[in-house]
């Protein structure tokens, strides 16, 4: 096969041509050509969810994960308390990590199967008035649940609660308006809805918090106060930025916007979503969440009942056609993932369909029903 394989997964995504070619060329860190790519990035994202008057945007080098990890430290006191509302994965790794930075953490659990309940957060924060800070993911990939952004919001905003957002399978794909959703710290990354690569996260941080914020973080290279205040008086990274990561991801905003930005993404990744389940329900799999929880990000599909199955070798079969699955993410039962979003249309989640069915093929598998 010529092509590169399909990445059915919540990131690295399968990008364009034009954003791989843009990362042919070197750049110095230092060099004004490259700060003004770096300017041109902060200013585009900012633009995503209108969040020029209201919010900073501060890049920062590594996984989405070393992103969220910087705003809890950055915008939450030492002698902070948070409280992450958790209905999966990747909510209890922010859990972890506030843990590990020395802040206090509790965590209000919800089903994976559902969103959380902005109910049950405004009777947290009467029930504990120490809580200073709420954490929410905004799509759960864990089981590709979309939590309710804008009801949380008004929740902490009403009881003068900073809101920490992790948007990163969301940005740029469901709507996000600063206009109308107040919340102190939004972080997203490069390698997710935008169709870059990975390598680089950002933080939205709301301009009224900012002061507030210096000296906070315990970490050097994670402060993002001290990369705010560096980058807006040198144009420049504190420590070496990953140059070609933000040329390609400058490359991948034009075509973003080129495409239609946010409304035009989310139209695609909804089509590639519905291909999908339509394509998969076919062949006998059935989706773990309701359609009215569902994000169009990534959906989680049960197991194939059938002793036969075996994740590895569904997944190598799979592979061999071009196609990357990911591997379920759920305690309750056995599943696996497949991803809507990245540089792929109906065209390729339609070809993914027909590796699957070769790959139950292969297995021996007559049907992907659960045993459910």
């Amino acid at each position: 096969m010529d092509r590169d394989k399909i990445l059915l997964t919540p990131g690295p995504l399968t990008t364009t041509l034009r954003t791989k070619l843009a990362m042919l060329r070197d750049w110095g860190s230092w060099d004004a050509d490259f700060n003004a790519v770096t300017a041109r990035v902060r200013q585009s994202l900012l633009k995503i969810i209108h969040g020029e008057d209201s919010h900073v945007v501060v890049p920062l080098q590594g996984s989405g994960t070393f992103s969220v990890e910087a705003a809890v430290a950055t915008v939450v006191p030492r002698d902070g308390h948070v409280l992450v509302l958790d209905n999966g994965a990747y909510c209890k790794r922010a859990a972890r990590l506030t843990t590990l930075m020395g802040r206090r953490c509790t965590v209000l659990d919800f089903d994976e199967a559902a969103p959380v309940d902005a109910a049950a957060l405004e009777a947290a924060l009467k029930a504990d008035a120490s809580i200073s800070h709420v954490v929410l993911i905004h799509c759960e990939t864990g089981a590709g649940v979309h939590n309710p952004l804008q009801a949380v919001a008004d929740v902490c905003e009403q009881h003068g609660k900073g809101l920490i957002v992790d948007a990163m399978s969301s940005f740029a794909a469901l709507p996000i308006d600063a206009r109308a959703v107040r919340f102190d710290a939004l972080v997203a990354a490069s390698g997710k809805c935008l169709e870059g690569v990975p390598g680089m996260g950002f933080v939205f941080l709301r301009k009224a918090i900012l002061d507030g914020c210096a000296g906070r973080s315990q970490s050097l290279a994670m402060d993002l106060h001290d990369q705010y205040v560096y980058m807006e008086k040198t144009g420049q990274w504190r420590f070496t930025p990953p140059t070609h990561v933000v040329v390609a991801l400058a490359e991948a905003i034009a075509q973003f916007e080129e495409e239609g930005g946010q409304p035009a993404r989310l139209a695609r990744y909804t089509r590639n979503y519905q291909t999908l389940v339509h394509g998969m329900a076919r062949l006998g799999f059935m989706p773990f969440l309701d359609p009215s929880v569902q994000a169009p990000i990534i959906v989680t599909f049960h197991a194939p009942g059938d002793a036969r199955y075996d994740f590895k070798a569904f997944y190598a079969a799979a592979r061999a056609r071009g196609f990357l699955l990911y591997p379920g993410k759920l305690t309750q039962v056995e599943t696996f993932r497949v991803g809507c979003i990245g540089a792929i249309g109906s065209d390729e989640m339609e070809q993914a369909v027909h590796a699957v069915a070769l790959a139950l093929e292969d297995m021996g598998i007559a049907s992907g029903e659960p045993a459910i």
